[in-house]
């Protein structure tokens, strides 16, 4: 029977993508582990791996396609034996594909009646999707097996042919009774589109098309602002000491190709704050909050389009020099949209700088989970009242740090800032 395959979820959060190249054609033979195409993200441009073995008998989905749903049968893959003729049916695509299809004047007609949708994808028992190979399920199927209790060897944790071939299947649990729950208050909603438009008929504009990152930015930020509790903290840092220390820092780390950014010292001041403030150290989950032991600190970076936020993992245990290599080489990448899943997701805690755009101060969006996000301003020259009470001149650095309130009170909010200010005024300490 030919296997279908399926548009891949590369990404946890992954609903839909571009399928933007087929690195095969109809005919070719293919193994476990070639590439067969290029998918777009929202935020990358990812390599997609067969996890299975046979020919290509079919491509359904053209390359160039946008808006293709994850689980969307895009190709037809035979096995030995069989031949295109075995393919009963062309599986419906998705109605992102039409207009594609629609442009290939030898494009063939719509068959007669589309076959029923693909199955929902079995759910874990922490409640995540699982994603396993079209043959795998077939024989998980045939087996009795529960997808949900199968650790998956394949790419990005497919579950592949072999990881069923030996399991055994188990006595299927019952789901708990759930009491029917009230409908939500629907989320009021702005204007429409053709509402806006004709707004400013007669003016000239021009209609700009929304990309997936564009998308995904404006429904994660619109659900953040909706359903977080933002409360914001505000403090100035005095960062003469800063600068000195990084001068000399950077004089004797010169010969190393190593040059620290201010930036560098408030991600490290952020990753220890969050050490000395475990409790901070947290995501909001759902129905409870997970509370991290390493500090993993996400930083914006601005790239056209949009923003990633990629994650420096063990930050609290990394050196100065080492978070100022792994950041360049993190943002580098980024600007060119070359980031891995893995390199994006995750957090506990972010930083948002735009001093270097001359931002006095602002206020940032928690990106959830998040617990909050750090929004650094400009350093200036102020007039301040020194120790000795007398009055001086200071460089004087603006933040306002955003919390989630459903993980992080007000008290405990102040004594990270309190840590983090610490950190950036005395930034020795930070090396001890």
């Amino acid at each position: 029977m030919p296997t279908e395959i399926l548009m891949p979820a590369l990404s946890p959060t992954m609903e839909e993508g571009t399928l933007a190249k087929w690195l095969v054609k109809e005919g070719d033979t293919v193994s476990s582990g070639d590439l067969l195409a290029e998918i777009e993200t929202d935020k990358a441009t990812m390599e997609f791996e067969a996890v299975d073995e046979g020919t290509i008998g079919k491509i359904l989905i053209a390359e160039g396609t946008e808006g293709v749903k994850v689980n969307t049968i895009i190709a037809v893959l035979l096995e030995d034996g069989e031949s295109a003729g075995d393919i009963a049916t062309t599986p419906a695509t998705t109605p992102e594909a039409a207009p594609a299809a629609a442009g290939n004047e030898a494009a063939a007609p719509a068959a007669p009646e589309a076959p029923a949708p693909a199955p929902a994808s079995p759910i874990k028992a922490d409640g995540g999707r699982v994603f396993a190979s079209p043959l795998a399920r077939r024989i998980a199927a045939q087996k009795g097996l529960d997808l949900g209790q199968i650790i998956g060897s394949g790419p990005h944790g497919r579950i592949v042919k072999v990881d069923v071939e030996g399991a055994t299947a188990t006595a299927p649990v019952a789901a708990p009774a759930v009491a029917a729950a009230a409908p939500a208050a629907p989320v009021p909603a702005g204007p429409s589109a053709d509402a806006v438009a004709r707004m400013y008929e007669g003016r000239e504009y021009e209609e700009i098309k929304l990309d997936g990152m564009r998308k995904i930015i404006a429904a994660r930020l619109s659900e953040a602002k909706q359903t977080i509790p933002h409360f914001y903290l505000r403090r100035d840092i005095k960062l003469d000491a800063l600068l000195k220390f990084r001068s000399q820092l950077n004089k004797q780390l010169e010969a190393r190709g190593v040059k620290l950014s201010v930036n560098d010292f408030i991600i490290k001041a952020v990753a220890n704050a969050l050490q000395q403030v475990p409790a901070c150290n947290a995501v909001w989950a759902g129905d409870r909050v997970l509370q991290l032991k390493p500090s993993d600190v996400a930083v914006a970076v601005a790239i056209e389009g949009g923003l990633f936020t990629p994650v420096l993992q063990d930050a609290d245990t990394k050196s100065l020099s080492a978070l100022s290599t792994e950041m360049k080489d993190l943002a580098g990448r980024a600007r060119e949209r070359k980031l891995a899943p893995h390199e994006y997701q995750g957090g506990t805690f972010a930083v948002s700088n735009l001093g270097m755009f001359g931002i006095d101060n602002f206020d940032a969006i928690v990106n959830p989970p998040h617990s909050g996000i750090l929004a650094v301003g400009t350093g200036v020259k102020k007039p301040v009242v020194g120790d000795d009470g007398e009055l001086t001149v200071a460089t004087v650095m603006s933040v306002t740090m955003s919390v989630d309130h459903r993980v992080i009170d007000g008290a405990l909010g102040a004594q990270l800032l309190q840590a983090i200010v610490d950190n950036l005024e005395n930034p020795m300490v930070m090396l001890a």
